[in-house]
Formats: C-alpha cells, structure tokens, sequence
C-alpha cells in the first residue's frame, strides 16, 4: 500500500519540488543518517535524531518512501522487524545535500556569529 497525501500541493517551479521533497528539518537529516548506515530499523533513525517525536518520525518516513527516497522493508517475524534504506532516488540527493551543508558551513560565522562543524555524514559523502 503506497502512502498518498490527503491534499494535493501545486508546485510552481522545480526548485520548489525539490525543497518539498527533500527540505525541511526532518527529511534532511533522515537522508543524511539512512546515508551514513545502509539500513536502519526505526528506533536506530529515532535513536540518531535525538528529538524528533514518533508521531513526526513516522509522518515523514511514510511522506519520504511515497517520494521513493527511501525503502521500508517489513519481515514476516516475531516480533515485526521493518528496516528502511534509501534508493537510488535517495542517493541522487545525497550530493546536493553535501552541497548544501558545505555552503551553509561557509556562511554560518556571518549569520550564526560562529561556525559549525561538519556534519557527521557530509564526512562521510
């Protein structure tokens, strides 16, 4: 069963696709952590967020695998056992995240009055 939104959204330009299927606080960072392990269960991404709650973990997992960033595969065991991993399509976003932290590292001492490290899985890119 494919997860489909409740509303549909009008996006106007490719940029703003982009944003909405991979931006936001969230879907970044699960990307980020899916790319740094080649398959996590759902408390191990929780785990690696820290602060996220299950309702918005949840919520953004099912919009990230109707997207086809990610998959979720379930086994027929006991007790249930589901892991997720990122897809091709996933992986295709991976560099223009990198991209992303790597711009906004270089900008962070202007804006924030500091700089930030790097994130453990730009590292890893």
């Amino acid at each position: 069963m494919k997860y489909e939104l409740k509303l549909e959204k009008e996006i106007m330009c490719p940029v703003e696709y982009g944003l909405d299927i991979f931006g936001g606080k969230w879907k970044s960072r699960i990307l980020c952590v899916l790319s740094a392990n080649d398959v996590l269960r759902y408390n191990e991404i929780k785990k690696e967020l820290g602060n996220i709650t299950d309702a918005v973990l949840a919520a953004t997992l099912k919009e990230l695998i109707a997207d086809e960033l990610i998959d979720r595969t379930q086994y027929n065991e006991i007790p249930p056992k589901v892991e997720y991993s990122l897809t091709l399509k996933g992986k295709s976003v991976l560099p223009i995240l990198q991209s992303i932290c790597q711009w906004s590292r270089s900008h962070t001492l202007e804006a924030l009055g500091k700089k930030l490290p790097p994130c453990r899985t730009c590292k890893q890119l």
